[in-house]
Formats: structure tokens, C-alpha cells, sequence
């Protein structure tokens, strides 16, 4: 069983990377704190395809998106994740919550830590490439001298719970993870509310987006209906 821990002002660690604007703002950015349902079913989804052979981890590269308490993401870590990386728009989140719970569920039982490497990145999604694509990920995507070859190192596998509440941030999540995806083998799992009542996103919206553009193909793999809150879904994307 994964540990959520809150423990703000404990934090020994200042190695949380980040671009301007990563602030919490009122209707722009909610609920980092919170641990929404969606990362509990995404993690369910995750073990489901583990088992079932379509999915894994080991050694793999994983990128966690508005990763929040990062379960997800440490999850990856504990089936053999090579790296992980995790995302959120406040630094503050990622100073008092998921660095602490990446370290009591990933670093308790030896210093090395269970996984090879694991970073913590602050900002918007709009800017986030230039931290995430730099490094061995870039290199990797440009050192190939024939164009046609397309096939970069971006991340093998991108986690997603409850990122497509607001509509107006869909675009600028869609293009961030379509650089980010490694080309052609990297796949996207996605859980969220079919709609969320305010805000205008949703899983369907988000869906729509992907569809429009052509480049992914898209799979259903979960609907929740258990009454405590809307619809919920998981999907997974790949490119065709």
C-alpha cells in the first residue's frame, strides 16, 4: 500500500527545477494538495495492464503530470521505473508533498532508492518542454542524421490524473505531451471526470482534442460510476 504523507517545513531537499509563473493561482490552478480519485484509478488501470502483459515498467522512462501527491508516478517507481520525473504547476506542492512521499515510499529502504533517478519540475505547461526536453531527452530526439528517422528518447510512459479540469488548458497539455512522448513506442495514461461542472474540461473534451489532431490513437480502458462523484474514466493513448 502507497503512503501519502503532508509535511510542509520538513522537506530537505531544494532540488525542485522550475520556470517562472509556477504560483498557485486561483482559477487558473486548484487542488494540489487534495488526492483526487483519479490518481487511485489510474493506479488500478496501470496494475491491470501489468498483469495482463500489455504494460512494462521496468527500466522504463515515466513522466507524471500535475503529479500532486506523485502516487502514480511512485507507483512506476515500485514496478522498476529507470526514471521518473514529476510534474506540477506549484513548487510548493512538490516541496511539502511529493517529495516526501517519493521518499517514504521510494527511498525507505536503502539510500539508493528503488528506482535510478528521480526529478521534481515546477511550472506551466506551456514552458515545461524546456526543462523536460533538455538534457539526455533532447539529445536523444536531434543526434540522429537522417531525418527520416523520427524515432527519438522522450519518455516510454506518461501519467495523468485529473490534468483536463480546465478547457482552456487542454491545448498546451496535448502539445507538451506530444513532445515529450517518445516516437513511435511511448504510450499516455490519462484518468479524469468525464466532465467537470465549472470549468468547462472533462475526459470527452480532452478526447475530442486528441481526435481532431490525427496523430494518436486512443483506447477506453475503465469507467467508474460509484456515486461518489461523476462518471470517471481511464484512457490510454499511443501514436498510430
Amino acid at each position: 500500500m502507497l503512503l501519502s504523507v503532508f509535511n510542509p517545513g520538513r522537506v530537505s531537499t531544494s532540488d525542485v527545477f522550475g520556470v517562472k509563473d509556477s504560483d498557485l493561482v486561483p482559477g487558473k490552478y486548484e487542488g494540489g494538495l487534495k488526492l483526487w480519485e483519479g490518481s487511485l484509478d489510474l493506479m488500478k488501470a496501470l496494475n491491470s495492464d501489468i498483469k495482463e502483459g500489455r504494460l512494462l515498467l521496468e527500466g522504463k522512462r515515466v513522466l507524471e503530470l500535475g503529479c500532486g501527491h506523485g502516487l502514480p508516478g511512485i507507483f512506476a517507481g515500485l514496478k522498476g521505473a529507470g526514471l521518473i520525473h514529476f510534474q506540477d504547476f506549484n513548487a510548493e506542492v512538490l516541496k511539502c508533498l511529493t517529495i516526501p512521499n517519493v521518499k517514504v515510499n521510494l527511498f525507505k529502504e536503502s539510500p539508493e532508492g528503488t528506482c535510478g533517478s528521480v526529478g521534481f519540475f515546477a511550472g506551466d505547461w506551456s514552458e515545461m518542454d524546456k526543462l523536460l526536453l533538455c538534457g539526455d531527452a533532447e539529445k536523444d530526439k536531434t543526434t540522429s542524421g537522417d531525418t527520416e528517422d523520427k524515432t527519438y528518447y522522450g519518455y516510454d510512459v506518461i501519467l495523468m490524473a485529473e490534468t483536463v479540469y480546465a478547457l482552456s488548458s487542454l491545448p498546451n497539455l496535448y502539445k507538451l505531451i506530444k513532445k515529450c512522448l517518445h516516437y513511435p513506442g511511448g504510450v499516455v495514461y490519462m484518468a479524469g471526470k468525464k466532465h467537470y461542472f465549472g470549468v468547462g474540461g472533462g475526459t470527452r473534451q480532452f478526447l475530442r482534442l486528441v481526435e481532431e489532431d490525427g496523430a494518436m490513437q486512443t483506447e477506453r480502458l475503465n469507467d467508474v460510476a460509484d456515486g461518489s462523484s461523476n462518471v470517471r474514466e481511464v484512457w490510454k493513448f499511443s501514436f498510430k
